[in-house]
């Protein structure tokens, strides 16, 4: 059986291996596909070097990321309660539902961030009150934001 071959891959390869990944493959496979079409190179130690110089900015880039993500979670925190008007109907009833659109514009509104109506988890609203949502700014950060409704 031949010896495999290590290679370092300059593109996403389903079921191999992602951008910059050391992966080992058959000899064939990397001399007649992956190393034409400029999918992965053979590992070098240069090579290496780069790909763990790529790998400690990407990881630095996702630390600042989560960082960020924590000084806007602060900041939500702080301002505390976000108010939506809604239209009342009979026994504080509300017409329609509050969305996670009209939360995003109220975040907007109130302390100018971007926040991605995706990113929010509302409880099922129909009368006025308070009432937790949570706003999803990272992967790995999650913040909690009062919403009262009031009558408009």
């Amino acid at each position: 059986m031949a010896k495999r071959v290590q290679l370092v891959l300059s593109q996403d390869v389903s079921k191999l291996g992602k951008t910059g990944d050391l992966v080992e493959v058959a000899p064939g496979y990397a001399r007649n596909y992956l190393i034409p079409k400029k999918i992965g190179m053979i590992a070098t130690p240069g090579i290496l070097k780069q790909v763990e110089r790529r790998r400690e900015l990407e990881r630095q880039r996702l630390l600042e990321e989560k960082q960020q993500a924590e000084a806007r979670k602060t900041a939500l925190e702080t301002v505390g309660r976000f108010v939506i008007a809604k239209q009342v109907g009979e026994k504080e009833a509300i017409f329609g539902t509050v969305t996670a659109q009209e939360v995003a514009e109220a975040i907007q509104s109130a302390t100018n961030q971007e926040v991605d109506r995706r990113g929010i988890t509302l409880p099922d609203i129909g009368k006025l009150g308070f009432y937790k949502a949570d706003v999803k700014l990272h992967p790995e950060v999650t913040a909690t934001v009062e919403i009262q409704v009031v009558a408009q």
